[in-house]
């Protein structure tokens, strides 16, 4: 048995166990196994939390051989689709079986399918939402890169296998990329935490100083040095990375990496080309009575900028099996203290900010969100500033969770809660959070919370169409609602009348949810009349905002 598919195999379990609920196969262990490592994989691969996994789980009856799956935020007209087929080996736990041939054939085709706007396909509940919604952006004019995350508790396909992967990048370029992921994976990921210790290898003159009790070095290494040290630490070297690695194909900064590798002219001068790696680390040592080439010693070794840098550096040389002799790159380690925890998070910030990345880490330490912490826990609630932070249950509340209910609802701008989520800490911060106070934020999440659980498991037998696509609407007129009824403004919401907003609203809350979908089928009908609107047309309409005015002009 492997140790490895043995560990993955009892978090499963646990899974099961624990979640019944997100394993929709009663009586049926062989499924429910399946669906849970289906939710392990897609919670390790695209670092999220268990339950936001779960609710991306779409296996089942006609699932078009998916069984989960991602849908990206649009960056320059371009978003990312990442599909998840898992393979499952109930009673084999050695870990030696290959992925089956049948399910990589599966996966390509689905490719053909679902991504054609015109195809008809029957397609569960679960997905079909999604599909459409995606078919919908394509119509629009946004280009989708797809990834293919093909899951086993074993090993990679087979060789011949490999021809179908190789057929269908001629066909579809570098807009379909396919991934190995397995019990393997998984549990390096699981132990990212834990410190790396390290041994790199200088080219020519380094320079050390001592400034104010913080060493510094800078040196030059070459991108084979690199390749070697992510093919024997991997993503453990990125834990402190704000950004991660966002993948080669999908990625034009990678690209353009891994272009200038490849090309002979210009990859001698990578040093100059490249902005460099910044490593921060308890200790570093060198031999100080050389005076150059040091073989440098680090002591829990983090990489924070130029993660990038790195996992492209790997993935070309890996895949190319180039053997570059005069590539360098530019580092520059910090020796900093454990102390030094907010001064590592000021120096990511700094080094990061000269290109997009998620800001919800760098905006942890500012003053809105420390008051917001030290708020909350008057109303008995845990806000999660930090998105590494482990805790979870109903009393905890994460501040991306506060971005898009406070955006959606106080703020009038449901269409940008949803789909501009990478925007919450960057441009609409301060609209977001400039005057929030905990009552406001943790009633926004309540109702938000409400709704999202309607969509999830509606009451109704019949649920309208629209409601997958709807829930930020009608959390939006669900707190107009509430505070009209109760003669409030939003700056009236406090401490001194929280309870009893979230008592009303326990009480109202079904009556409140009817009202806002009747009036958002009241907004639709003057849209469209009486004419059949496809699930791709709602997905739009719902994305651009179309019925935020009638809406407002209906309060």
């Amino acid at each position: 048995m492997d140790i490895n598919a043995s560990i993955i195999d009892q978090r499963i379990a646990g899974i099961v166990e624990q979640n019944p609920k997100w394993v929709p196969f009663p009586n049926d262990i062989n499924k429910q196994k399946s669906a849970a490592f289906t939710i392990l994989c897609m919670h390790t691969c695209l670092d999220i939390s268990l339950p936001q996994a779960a609710e991306l789980l779409t296996e089942g009856g006609n699932d078009a051989g998916v069984d989960g799956l991602h849908v990206g935020e649009i960056e320059d007209g371009e978003f990312l689709v990442t599909i998840f087929q898992a393979k499952y080996k109930i009673e084999n736990l050695d870990g030696n079986a290959n992925f089956p041939e049948n399910g990589l054939q599966k996966a390509v085709a689905t490719i053909q399918v679902l991504f054609d706007p015109s195809r008809k396909v029957t397609l569960n509940p679960r997905i079909e939402p999604k599909i459409e919604e995606i078919r919908s952006l394509i119509r629009d004019g946004y280009i989708p890169t797809i990834r293919v995350i093909l899951c086993n508790n074993g090993e990679k396909w087979a060789k011949q296998a490999e021809e179908l992967i190789t057929q269908a990048k001629k066909q579809y370029g570098d807009k379909v990329h396919f991934v190995h992921y397995n019990h393997n994976s998984i549990v390096s990921v699981l132990q990212r935490s834990k410190s790396v210790d390290a041994q790199l290898t200088l080219n020519g003159k380094t320079i050390v100083e001592d400034m104010n009790y913080l060493r510094v070095l800078v040196g030059r290494v070459s991108v084979q040095e690199i390749q070697e040290l992510f093919n024997k630490h991997g993503d453990r070297l990125l834990e402190r990375n704000v950004r991660r690695y966002l993948g080669l194909h999908s990625n034009r900064v990678n690209m353009a990496i891994h272009n200038t590798l490849c090309d002979n002219e210009k990859s001698d001068k990578f040093y100059f080309y490249n902005n460099g790696i910044t490593v921060v680390c308890d200790k570093f040592d060198y031999n100080a009575f050389q005076q150059s080439d040091y073989k440098i010693q680090i002591k829990n070794m983090q990489i924070i900028n130029g993660g990038q840098t790195c996992k492209t550096i790997q993935e070309t040389l890996n895949g190319l099996l180039l053997d570059i002799q005069s590539a360098y790159v530019m580092v520059r380690i910090y020796q900093l203290a454990e102390t030094d925890k907010d001064f590592v998070r000021d120096i990511t910030y700094a080094t990061n900010s000269q290109n997009p990345v998620d800001l919800r880490d760098l905006k942890s330490n500012d003053d809105y969100q420390k008051t917001l912490e030290l708020d909350m826990q008057h109303y008995g609630y845990v806000y999660k500033r930090y998105r590494q932070e482990g805790i979870a249950g109903s009393q905890v509340i994460a501040s991306s969770t506060v971005a898009e209910a406070v955006l959606a609802i106080w703020r009038s701008k449901p269409h940008q809660a949803k789909f501009w989520r990478k925007e919450h800490f960057g441009k609409l911060y301060e609209e977001i959070f400039q005057g929030l106070n905990a009552a406001q934020a943790v009633l926004a999440t309540v109702i938000l919370r409400m709704v999202e659980n309607e969509r999830k498991r509606p009451e109704s037998s019949n649920p309208p169409v629209f409601l997958p696509y709807a829930s930020h609407y009608i959390a939006m007129l669900i707190g107009s609602d509430l505070l009209k009824d109760e003669g409030l403004a939003l700056e009236d919401i406090s401490h001194k009348n929280f309870q009893g907003l979230i008592d009303i609203f326990e009480q109202k809350k079904m009556m409140y949810h009817q009202k806002s979908v009747a009036c958002i089928r009241e907004g639709l009908k003057f849209l469209y009349g009486d004419r059949e609107v496809s699930l791709q047309q709602l997905a739009a309409t719902f994305r651009r905002g179309d019925l935020l005015e009638m809406l407002s002009d209906g309060d």
